[in-house]
């Protein structure tokens, strides 16, 4: 399984599964399904124009207009939602950079503008070859854009990780905690979380009185209160250091 691994400021490896064909096909397949029911709208629709309108070159105008939202699909549709069309969201999929960061505008206009020869003029033939035989299953939009696809299903979340949520106005109260090492913290926040679901205060106990005699603190906080603020003080340090 191809992955795509993003490191945070955190020094924190996040992994994103890139796509394979099938997934990509399946998502135009039902982005296809789409233009079908809207076609037949329009369909309706013109039939309509055509009997409120005697002049043919009024409604033929305004059946081209009808069909930019079609037309320009693929490169409106990631804009507005983060590098999703229906089809992708609807998998859970989208396309990204190759760094793993949010595509722009010129990145989706490359992509776009690509399909022409990825997808329409041979059959979807150069896509595809393009698809299977590049590591990171890129297509030449892709390639072109320095973009790639990937799933969102099973993303790393930050209760994962040593991360935590932190308000923009949070004070911390322990300077110390910058003495302490990622796998120290991570080792804490796993012990924290084990003993809260299987509610062992116990374990609780030892795990804060391990990290005050670490820290050399003294605090009246309770346990759960105090090694929380342990883990938020050092998200907070790290990532304003």
């Amino acid at each position: 399984m191809t992955k795509l691994e993003i490191s945070t400021p955190q020094n924190v490896n996040l992994e994103y599964r890139i796509v394979h064909l099938g997934e990509r096909i399946l998502a135009s397949l039902i982005d296809f399904l789409f233009f079908f029911v809207y076609l037949l709208l329009l369909e309706m629709i013109s039939s309509g124009l055509g009997m409120a309108f005697s002049d043919q070159w009024t409604v033929f105008g305004i059946q081209q207009l009808l069909l930019l939202p079609v037309l320009f699909y693929s490169l409106y549709m990631p804009l507005l939602f983060e590098g999703r069309t229906l089809g992708k969201m609807i998998l859970q999929i989208k396309v990204v950079k190759e760094d793993g960061s949010p595509a722009g505008l010129s990145d989706y206009a490359i992509r776009w503008l690509l399909r022409i020869v990825d997808i329409w003029l041979f059959f979807g033939s150069v896509g595809i070859s393009f698809i299977l035989l590049t590591n990171k299953r890129q297509r030449l939009g892709d390639q072109a854009a320095g973009t790639v696809v990937v799933s969102t299903k099973h993303l790393v979340k930050i209760s994962h990780t040593i991360l935590e949520e932190i308000a923009e106005d949070y004070e911390p109260l322990f300077p110390q905690v910058i003495e302490l090492t990622d796998k120290d913290v991570r080792l804490i926040k796993d012990t924290f979380h084990i003993a809260l679901r299987s509610n062992d205060y116990r374990v609780l106990h030892t795990l804060r009185q391990k990290v005050e005699s670490l820290l050399n603190t003294s605090s009246s906080l309770y346990d759960r209160e105090y090694i929380d603020r342990v883990l938020r003080d050092y998200n907070y340090y790290t990532q304003n250091m």
